[in-house]
């Protein structure tokens, strides 16, 4: 038994030169075989064998149980925002992949801790846990025995347990048929509580307070001084549209400034938009669950090259929040949510978005202030926003009347809209798409036309907060659409003009104009819902069929004592109620009401073997289409399978879509990885520092430094105390190895911050040098904490005498000499003959002599 989150199975084949069945396409597959590989003895210990078997992986969570251990299970979980449970009931282990999955059995569970070193003197050692549980000692922390994927110890204590703050209760859905319908129901109540208590009126005045855990000093100094010019919101699918809302709203308030606002999904940030320095820059990320593994990797990365982060999520402990420098909570931080379709999230996304927007500029000299006119109109639209969204609810039975008529029929969707009602065509895709299993188009408005509407498809147009020639143009666009025979449902404020062209309007309260898409978005909502519904129940028929045909089949299998069956039997009897159900398909499918779900295929075979089954066409026409004996038996097994297939194809289960996205934690790993596995970069960062204190650029140079490196002979680590007035730091020892623990250290004496040491703390640059009293070798490291200096790597190295000239050149580019050298030399010479001075000279000398000397020679 497994679940395997790593997308690797190309790579592990390979690797191992598994030869798999073609049915086999995940590593989910591949572990067991694996592991079963690892167990040739009778005396292997299974635990063993599953840690060597996950160290061939990169990230993801597993669990597997062999049965030589029937009595045990292993589990494994490596890399960033992945998540693995263990619930520890009385009398029971319960694994999930959230704190949800354990909560109705017990409330204490232990979390696998996928990414974080355990050891701080072998961080590298200890990334990822391995965990084997036992079923005949279970109740306690002595029941599980964990250990690092290096097979280190680590064992589980009391303190390591957690006992969860989520109950059953919270995760009841009452008497709602669906989460979904529950969470878009309870989505007013959520963006209420994330404005209480941040939104506040006084006096007839509108004030928005952001607390100092949201947005740090730190960060405020950093945008009143002018050092962050750059606002990035990232996060993936429903928060990355979420975040489109703040940034929206930032750009209003900064338009007056320099400072840019841009949205984008994390993966775009991480793998297109990176700098090696993002000190200048603040990355709001957004996560329903702060355990979205792409965006958690992407905070990592930003993190390592100096950007400040605020998180927006909603779950409070959650690996998101630990990464961040503030937290805003959505609603309280426990508003849990349960359908995979993620929404009350987003409304309380957008909620959070709009008040940070405001509480971020009010740090930027030149941004406009909440205090003016227009934005206190804006502030009350917003605090009335919660009334106004249950009004929409209201109306739900109007929009389940047009999902009806118009959703299932239709084989093509489309979202359209403008401005910000863009941001609700975007959300609405994802949901749409999600809860009925269709590929959506999502345009501008003017640019449906132009695009497909050859397709004649179904366009959702979200309208709301439109008003004159804007309006007057979208009314414009609508009767084109149904020119072109699609069927434009619009979605409008209530005083907006009419759209005639429309098939249906479904209107929301009237509100300031940029939050209407807010309103539309929960027309959005219900609508994808009620369809949903809508589709679903054009497999009632069927289901009918189905269920009368296993009803009998049952009853004959229970009273045949084994006896043979006649088929004809059981068919005659059945044929009054297939003949009722086929006409209702019959009718159905006349009305074209399938068309936009089945597959064609699909409803020839089910409509011809209906007709065989109820007899109005003879089993020879059976023979004839299938190419084989008609015989009772063989129609209804036949009819039985075909159902199956219909049912399949229209069954929309709303809460448990096929797309299980809350399930899918595997993510970008990103080049970063890599560096970590360089020598030269391994050996700094198992002295004991942190990986998380080691900015990209840190690392970056010492992999361009590392072809240079003959070998670590030794390191000393020192501690920096003093903050950013580095003129009265000074260094304290706290590890060393190798010949580090044999050479007297200056601080001993004298513990003050200078020479060297002091500019590589100043520059935060890694340096080259050699000792003036022992012309030892050395790679001086620094660690930096909030672009503070904190602490000094000294590794002691020998360096390769020469190396060929490309090698030599890329180590010099590590440290800045390569520009700095070509600078200096054709300062007076017309060329440099680099291949000559690089191969020529040591490369001590190549990295520590002073440039003009290097071009004296």
């Amino acid at each position: 038994m497994l679940n395997g989150d790593v997308d690797n199975y190309a790579e592990l084949s390979e690797a191992e030169a598994l030869v798999l069945p073609p049915e086999v396409t995940c590593d989910a597959k591949v572990i067991p075989t694996l592991w079963r590989r690892a167990m040739t003895g009778s005396s292997t210990d299974p635990a063993g064998a599953f840690r060597e078997t996950v160290a061939h992986g990169g990230f993801g969570g597993d669990s597997c149980h062999h049965h030589r251990g029937p009595r045990r299970g292993e589990l494994a979980l490596r890399g960033s925002g992945q998540a693995l449970y263990v619930g520890i009931a009385d009398d029971a282990f319960i694994v999930a992949s959230e704190p949800y999955g354990v909560v109705e059995e017990t409330s204490t569970y232990l979390r696998l801790d996928g990414e974080t070193p355990s050891d701080p003197d072998n961080p590298t050692a200890t990334r990822g846990q391995v965990v084997s549980i036992r079923s005949d000692s279970v109740g306690s922390a002595e029941s599980i025995a964990r250990y690092s994927y290096d097979g280190t110890e680590l064992p589980v204590g009391e303190d390591d347990l957690t006992v969860a703050e989520i109950t059953t209760r919270d995760i009841d859905r009452g008497d709602f048929p669906h989460f979904l319908l529950k969470e878009v129901t309870d989505a007013p109540h959520s963006f209420r509580t994330t404005l209480r208590g941040r939104l506040i009126e006084q006096d007839g005045t509108w004030n928005v307070t952001i607390p100092e855990a949201s947005l740090p000093a730190a960060i405020v100094g950093r945008l009143a001084d002018g050092s962050i010019q750059r606002v990035l919101v990232i996060g993936q699918g429903t928060a990355a549209v979420a975040g489109q809302s703040l940034a929206g709203f930032l750009t209003e308030l900064l338009v007056d400034t320099d400072v840019r606002v841009s949205a984008l999904p994390a993966t775009e940030l991480s793998g297109f938009s990176m700098r090696a320095d993002m000190s200048d820059a603040l990355v709001v990320a957004i996560s329903q669950s702060g355990t979205t593994t792409d965006t958690n990797r992407t905070v990592d990365l930003v993190r390592s090259r100096g950007a400040a982060v605020i998180a927006i999520v909603n779950r409070r402990g959650s690996d998101l929040t630990d990464k961040a420098d503030g937290v805003l909570y959505t609603a309280d931080g426990r508003d849990v949510e349960m359908s995979v379709a993620s929404t009350k999230a987003f409304y309380s996304q957008v909620a959070a978005g709009m008040l940070l927007a405001y509480g971020i500029a009010a740090q930027i000299p030149g941004a406009r202030s909440a205090q003016a006119p227009t934005e206190q109109k804006v502030l009350a639209a917003i605090a009335d926003l919660p009334s106004l969204m249950e009004e929409v609810l209201s109306t739900r039975s109007a929009i389940a009347e047009a999902a009806a008529a118009h959703a299932p029929s239709r084989r093509y969707w489309a979202l359209v809209g403008n401005g910000v009602n863009q941001i609700a065509a975007r959300e609405l895709r994802i949901k749409l798409s999600e809860l009925c299993y269709k590929s959506i188009a999502c345009d501008a408005t003017e640019d449906k036309k132009h695009i497909d509407l050859s397709a004649e498809p179904m366009i959702l147009v979200c309208a709301a907060g439109l008003t004159g020639s804007t309006a007057d143009d979208v009314a414009k666009e609508v009767a084109i659409f149904a020119a072109h025979k699609a069927a434009p449902i619009v979605i409008a404020s209530r005083s907006a003009r009419a759209f005639d062209a429309g098939l249906a309007v479904l209107e929301v309260p009237d509100t300031h104009a940029r939050l209407g898409f807010v309103l539309a978005t929960m027309v959005g909502h219900l609508f994808g819902y009620e369809a949903a519904l809508a589709i679903d129940a054009q497999a009632a028929p069927l289901r009918r069929a189905r269920a009368a045909i296993d009803e009998s089949v049952a009853e004959v299998d229970l009273t045949s004592e084994g006896e043979p069956v006649d088929g004809a039997d059981i068919l005659e009897r059945l044929q009054p109620l297939l003949s009722e159900c086929m006409s209702d398909w019959s009718r159905r499918l006349a009305a074209g009401s399938y068309n936009g779900q089945l597959e064609a295929a699909t409803a020839v075979e089910l409509s011809s073997l209906f007709r065989d089954a109820i007899g109005f066409a003879p089993l020879d026409g059976y023979e004839i289409e299938m190419g084989r004996a008609g015989t009772p038996g063989r129609v209804l097994d036949d009819l039985t399978e075909a159902l199956g297939h219909a049912i399949d194809e229209l069954t929309r289960p709303v809460d448990a879509i096929k797309h299980q996205a809350k399930t899918v934690t595997v993510g970008i790993s990103r080049s970063d990885e890599s560096l970590l596995t360089v020598a030269l970069v391994d050996a700094a960062i198992r002295t004991g520092a942190g990986r998380e204190l080691l900015p990209y650029a840190t690392l970056r140079t010492l992999a361009e430094l590392d072809p240079a490196v003959v070998s670590v002979i030794g390191h000393t680590r020192y501690r920096l105390d003093g903050g950013e007035d580095l003129s009265t730091a000074t260094l304290e020892v706290v590890g060393r190895g190798g010949v580090g623990a044999e050479l007297r250290s200056r601080p001993r004496p004298d513990p003050r911050l200078r020479g060297t040491k002091a500019l590589v703390a100043r520059e935060r640059e890694l340096m080259v040098a050699a000792g003036r009293s022992d012309g030892r070798h050395v790679v001086i490291v620094p660690e930096v904490q909030n672009r503070i200096p904190v602490g000094l790597v000294l590794l002691h190295v020998e360096l390769a005498d020469h190396l060929p000239a490309a090698t030599a050149c890329r180590s010099c580019r590590a440290t800045d000499v390569d520009t700095r050298r070509q600078d200096a030399v054709t300062e007076t010479e017309d060329e440099l003959d680099d291949a000559y001075l690089l191969e020529a000279q040591p490369m001590l000398d190549l990295l520590t002599v002073p440039i003009l000397d290097l071009a004296d020679r």
